[in-house]
């Protein structure tokens, strides 16, 4: 039988997370307006670094389900990420595009192993 315990968890803390995503995302979208979606990539950066050092702290099973997949899978946002690309795209910035389709995906992996990194040092 499944336990439903850790899903309830998911399902609090994901809601938690997704809270967590539009306060961050407006606090940030609001000190530097700019067509380039700050807002966004401070949440997934944020995020990735998060679950890095979960990755590097060894947390796993329920925990890793509840605040991995939860929390911060609540609180990052991949399709955000990328309607804000299409709009660039539709609106004619091809630069601001292309550097929010690649410079999320380099940065993003720089910040999740620095949080492994950082996660392992602390275990």
């Amino acid at each position: 039988m499944i336990d439903a315990l850790p899903w309830v968890g998911v399902g609090a803390l994901g809601a938690l997370g997704a809270l967590g995503r539009f306060t961050v995302d407006r606090a940030v979208s609001e000190r530097w307006p700019s067509d380039f979606p700050f807002g966004t990539l401070a949440v997934n950066l944020s995020g990735g670094f998060a679950l890095g050092v979960l990755v590097g702290l060894g947390v796993a099973g329920d925990a890793m389900l509840i605040f991995g997949t939860g929390l911060l899978g609540g609180y990052t946002t991949f399709s955000t990420w990328m309607v804000e690309a299409q709009r660039l795209g539709e609106d004619g910035e091809w630069r601001l595009m292309w550097l929010n389709l690649v410079g999320p995906m380099a940065t993003g992996l720089a910040a999740t192993g620095l949080g492994w990194i950082l996660g392992g040092v602390l275990a």
